[in-house]
């Protein structure tokens, strides 16, 4: 039975993620071979929203794209449940990889983001997490790959923005079999195939007004300025602010 998202006008079928999609990247190894339904759903992502028509012709003109992503409360095995975790290419031209945004919606989110050397996807250096609440919103910076955790035991909805452009890089995590750390109900540790991996750094989340919103203003209403996202397309121009969000 198909899941869907009412937005705006429009009705969205979600892009299922099944609990088969995350073998590669789970903790409890010995929990995922004895589990029989491997068909059962994980997480659901409903992509390219809009409100209006025109509001996708502004969204889609400038080479951006809004989704919501919808984790519920469930653990795999002794890990909680997570999304499946991925890396933004370069913008062509650059040495500059993409961008992103988030925003939860409903529940809390704990972002994991991890940065390693070029050319070495095991050598870790730099490792962050970000817990947050409703209504924050969480910047994944050019040159991170990022995990989002549902470590609550209520619905996750959040909501990112980002260029339209390109695909998300899934291998390295997936060979490495997830990030550099996992987040188990007694706490975080590290995955033995990353070397020389850094304690955390906790973060807070990125203040509203660094984008011009209200405290509480959803961030889809950047649509009415849609100028504030260009540095999701264009991050080689706004070096300064992306360097200093971590």
């Amino acid at each position: 039975m198909a899941v869907t998202l009412k937005f705006g006008d429009k009705v969205t079928v979600a892009d299922v993620r099944k609990l088969h999609d995350m073998e590669d990247v789970v903790f409890d190894r010995e929990w995922f071979e004895e589990t029989e339904d491997r068909n059962q759903d994980a997480y659901y992502m409903f992509r390219d929203l809009a409100k209006s028509n025109s509001d996708h012709e502004t969204i889609e003109a400038n080479h951006l794209r809004y989704d919501i992503t919808v984790i519920p409360p469930e653990m795999l095995g002794s890990e909680y449940i997570k999304t499946v975790g991925h890396y933004h290419p370069r913008v062509p031209g650059t040495d500059i990889s993409y961008p992103e945004i988030y925003q939860v919606l409903q529940g809390s989110a704990t972002y994991l983001l991890q940065k390693v050397k070029n050319g070495e996807e095991d050598l870790v250096l730099d490792v962050v997490v970000i817990k947050a609440k409703k209504g924050d919103l969480v910047l994944v910076p050019p040159g991170y790959g990022h995990v989002t955790i549902n470590a609550s035991g209520e619905t996750l909805e959040m909501a990112n923005w980002v260029c339209r452009d390109f695909s998300s890089v899934y291998e390295p995590i997936k060979r490495l079999s997830g990030a550099s750390y996992f987040l188990l109900k007694d706490g975080f540790v590290k995955n033995p195939l990353y070397k020389n991996t850094p304690a955390i750094r906790h973060l807070k989340p990125l203040d509203h007004d660094e984008l011009g919103l209200g405290s509480t203003e959803s961030m889809y209403e950047l649509i009415n300025k849609i100028e504030k996202l260009r540095f999701l397309t264009a991050p080689q121009d706004f070096t300064a602010f992306l360097t200093g969000v971590l």
